[in-house]
C-alpha cells in the first residue's frame, strides 16, 4: 500500500522531529496535540514580578547535548540550520557544591578540567581522562548498534556493528553497576558522586543501573554542552517552523481519543469526537496510554507495560531579586548519602520518597541569555529528582522539599535564599502527567535499574498493526532530546523498508 497521509500524536520533540522526516519523503503529515503548544516537556512559560518585570523559563529538559541530531534535521530538508537555529558551546560544563565547603567547576577542556580535580580533590587528573577516554569507547561501540537501529529487528544483531558489540562486550560494564565502576576508578568519594549522578540522565539509580551508562558522560565531555542561544525553547520552536516550511499540519487543543483499528491496520484517529481516516500513525504518546487508553480493545504487551518506571522530577521556578556570580548555568549542590538519597528515591527500604538533604540542580539560563530576568535579577530552576506518581501526598512533600531546599541552598551561598524569592511556579509528577500524558509522571519511561532495561523498551513499530509506529522517550532507545530525535530517525528508516 502507498502511504500517502500521516497522522502523529503529540507534538512533543520526536513527533516533530518524525513529521519533520517522513515530510522529506513526501507523505502527508497531520500532528495532533492535546495542549495549546508545542513541545511537550520542552516548552516555555513567564512569570511576572510585582515591580513589572519578566521571568523566562524553559519549562523541561536544561541541558543541550549532540546539536548535530538537530542540524541534521535542517540539513535533511536542504536547509541551512543556522537560519532557523543558532547555539553556543559551552566552556563550563557545570559548578559543584558540597555543605562542607568544597566547589569544583568541570571545565570542557579536558586538561583543565583534570587540573581542577587535582587541585581541588587530589585526584590524579590521569583518572578522570582514562574515564573519558572509556567513556568514548562505549559510545564508540554502542552508538550504531543500540541508538541508530532498533534492537527489535533480527538484521540488527547480525551485521558487523553487532559482532563489535559481542567482542567488546567486558568493555561495557554489562554485569556491574555504574557506581562500583566508579569506585573502581576513582579515589575520591566527591568525584565517585559527580559522576555517578549521569545516571539521573534518565531517571536511573547509579547503585542499580548498569555502568554501560557511562557513555553518558561522553555527550557531554567529549562531544560537549551547549546552550540554545534563544533558550531551549528554540529547539521546539526551530523546528516546528522547518514542519511548517514543508507543509506539515499542526492541530492544537486537539486530544486523540483513540486510534481506529481493522484487522492488521490502523485505520486512522478519534481526534474530539470526530474519526479521521490515515494510512499510517506514529505515536508520541507514552506507550503506556498510548496502549491503555487509545488501543485499549488491542493485544497489550503487558510485560513491557508492568516495567518499573523512571524517576520523575519536582521543579521550583522561582525568579530571585539579586545575582550570584559564583553561580553559572549548571550548578549541582550534591546530598552528604547520595546512596541514602537514592535508597529513597526508589523506595528500597520503604515507600519511595524524597530525602530531607537531596541533591539540588539548579540552572540559571539568564547567565547566557539575561532577557530571561530582569537587570540584577536571576531565573531560577531547580530540579529535585523525585519518585514518580504513585498516589502519594503531594502537597505535604512539596511543603518539606521547599523547605530543605532554601535550607541547603542558604548554607552553601550564606544567604537566606527566602528572603530573595518574588516569582514562583512549580511542576511536580502529577502536573507533569497532566500535561504529557507520562504514565505515572515518568520523565523517561521504564526505569534503566537493571541490565535488560534496553530490552524492555517497546520496539518502535507494532508488531500487530502494519503501519502503527512508536517514538519518543518511553519507547526505544530511551528518554532526554538526543534519544527522542533518534527514535524518530530509527521510525523514519522502518518506514522507508
Amino acid at each position: 500500500m502507498k502511504v500517502t497521509k500521516v497522522a502523529i500524536i503529540g507534538a512533543g520533540i520526536a513527533g516533530i522531529a518524525s513529521a519533520i522526516r517522513l515530510a522529506v519523503k513526501g507523505y502527508s503529515v497531520d500532528v495532533f496535540e492535546a495542549n495549546s503548544y508545542p513541545g511537550g516537556k520542552l516548552s516555555t512559560f513567564e512569570n511576572t514580578a510585582p515591580d513589572g518585570g519578566t521571568y523566562r523559563f524553559d519549562a523541561g529538559p536544561s541541558l543541550f547535548t549532540m546539536p548535530q541530531l538537530v542540524d541534521d534535521l535542517f540539513r535533511l530538508a536542504h536547509r541551512n540550520p543556522a537560519d532557523y537555529f543558532e547555539y553556543t558551546r559551552l566552556d563550563e560544563t557545570c559548578r559543584y557544591f558540597w555543605d562542607d565547603g568544597t566547589r569544583l567547576t568541570a571545565w570542557a577542556d579536558h586538561d583543565r578540567f583534570a587540573q581542577e580535580v587535582e587541585t581541588v580533590l587530589g585526584e590524579p587528573g590521569q583518572h578522570l581522562r582514562d574515564h573519558l577516554a572509556d567513556s568514548a569507547l562505549k559510545y564508540d561501540v554502542t552508538e550504531k548498534l543500540f541508538l541508530q537501529k532498533s534492537l527489535h529487528k533480527l538484521g540488527t544483531w547480525l551485521g558487523r556493528d553487532a559482532l563489535r558489540g559481542y567482542l567488546n562486550i567486558p568493555k561495557l560494564g554489562v554485569f556491574g553497576t555504574m557506581s562500583a565502576a566508579n569506585e573502581r576508578r576513582f579515589r575520591h568519594p566527591k568525584l565517585v558522586q559527580l559522576f555517578n549522578r549521569y545516571a539521573t540522565y534518565n531517571g536511573s539509580d547509579p547503585y542499580q543501573t548498569p555502568a554501560t551508562l557511562n557513555i553518558i558522560p561522553h555527550l557531554e565531555y567529549n562531544i560537549g554542552a551547549f546552550f540554545p542561544k534563544q533558550g531551549m525553547v528554540s529547539i521546539t520552536t526551530s523546528l516546528e517552523k522547518l514542519a511548517q516550511d514543508l507543509g506539515v499540519r499542526f492541530h492544537y487543543n486537539a486530544r486523540v481519543e483513540a486510534i481506529e483499528a481493522a484487522g492488521k491496520q490502523v485505520t486512522g484517529l478519534r481526534v474530539n469526537g470526530q474519526t479521521i481516516p490515515f494510512d499510517l500513525v506514529v505515536s508520541n504518546m507514552d506507550v503506556v496510554n498510548t496502549f491503555r487508553k487509545l488501543l485499549p480493545s488491542a493485544r497489550q504487551p503487558e510485560r513491557i507495560l508492568r516495567q518499573p518506571k523512571s524517576s520523575s522530577g519536582l521543579i521550583f521556578y522561582w525568579g530571585i531579586r539579586r545575582e550570584f556570580p559564583e553561580l553559572d548555568l549548571h550548578n549541582i549542590f550534591f546530598s552528604n548519602d547520595y546512596r541514602a538519597e537514592f535508597n529513597q528515591l526508589f523506595g528500597k527500604n520503604g515507600p519511595p520518597s524524597l530525602s530531607d538533604d537531596p541533591t539540588i540542580y539548579l540552572n540559571i539560563t539568564s547567565k547566557h541569555k539575561p532577557d530571561d530576568a530582569p537587570p540584577g535579577r536571576e531565573n531560577w530552576f531547580i530540579l529535585l529528582n523525585s519518585p514518580n506518581n504513585t498516589g502519594q501526598d503531594w502537597d505535604a512533600i512539596i511543603a518539606q522539599a521547599r523547605q530543605n531546599v532554601i535550607r541547603k541552598l542558604s548554607h552553601v551561598l550564606g544567604v537566606d535564599v527566602a528572603s530573595l524569592i518574588e516569582t514562583e511556579s512549580i511542576l511536580d509528577p502529577r502536573s507533569i502527567e497532566f500535561r504529557t500524558s507520562s504514565a505515572q509522571g515518568a520523565l523517561y519511561g521504564n526505569s534503566s535499574n537493571n541490565r535488560f532495561a534496553a530490552f524492555m523498551r517497546h520496539a518502535n513499530f507494532s508488531h500487530e498493526f502494519s503501519n502503527l509506529y512508536f517514538v519518543g522517550g518511553s519507547v526505544h532507545p530511551g528518554g532526554g532530546i538526543p534519544l527522542c530525535l533518534l527514535s524518530a530517525k530509527i521510525m523514519s528508516d522502518l518506514v522507508n523498508e
